[in-house]
């Protein structure tokens, strides 16, 4: 994959409100480490979408604040209006290239199963990211899942089945079922199994999010998560 680059201008917290970043064509944002303080960043908001199309958020970019190298990040979390669907504020990890972080790999699922063409099967995508842990450089942009290999009716592939590297720890049980292909359903059956899913979701994603609360206020020097959750509310 391609070098990506983002280029950051220095927010002043004091002169500047979220709402006028926004008005005046940017994202407002934080940058923070281990060892270093938040910084209140802007990003044009063309150049960040652009990049975070390509990288997600588990590729290293290059980042430049006022021109200067800053060293390498990942777009560690994002928030969206709900109406509009804009980005509206980003936060980006600095990394230590000798310290490993954890991150979500992205599924592509590729292929034809022969239990739906030829069975009628389902496809049930259990997982759509790989929760990892690695050295920075070792990071993957994306994992591909092959569905050619669901060839009867409930074969599964399973996270210990994607020949992740061993340079790689994965925090996703390994026998956790990645994908499988389900015998035909009935309607009422396939509204009650949806129904179970996006329950199933919800509480995973609320597990998620306080558990990365929690690292992150651990993780960050003392003054920086009151400028950071400061710094969200606007």
């Amino acid at each position: 994959m391609e070098n990506l680059t983002m280029s950051a201008e220095v927010r002043d917290l004091k002169d500047e409100k979220p709402s006028k970043t926004r008005n005046s064509g940017y994202i407002p944002g934080i940058v923070y480490g281990p060892k270093s303080k938040n910084v209140a960043i802007k990003i044009k908001e063309k150049d960040f979408r652009s990049t975070f199309r390509k990288a997600g958020e588990s590729t290293l970019v290059d980042l430049k604040v006022g021109g200067k190298d800053v060293g390498k990040i990942v777009i560690s979390d994002f928030q969206v209006d709900p109406l509009s669907g804009a980005i509206i504020h980003f936060d980006l990890y600095q990394v230590r290239m000798d310290q490993k972080i954890t991150a979500k790999i992205p599924i592509k699922f590729v292929g034809e199963s022969l239990a739906v063409k030829n069975e009628g099967g389902i496809i049930a995508k259990v997982h759509d990211k790989i929760e990892i842990k690695c050295l920075p450089g070792d990071l993957m942009h994306e994992i591909i899942v092959d569905l050619s290999k669901l060839e009867k009716l409930n074969d599964a592939i399973r996270v210990k089945d994607l020949g992740i590297s061993d340079k790689i720890e994965v925090l996703t049980g390994i026998d956790n079922v990645v994908v499988t292909v389900m015998p035909p359903r009935s309607d009422k059956e396939m509204e009650e199994l949806e129904g179970k899913v996006e329950e199933n979701v919800e509480a995973v994603e609320k597990v998620e999010a306080k558990e990365k609360k929690e690292g992150e206020e651990a993780e960050a020097e003392a003054p920086a998560p009151e400028e950071k959750k400061k710094e969200k509310k606007g």
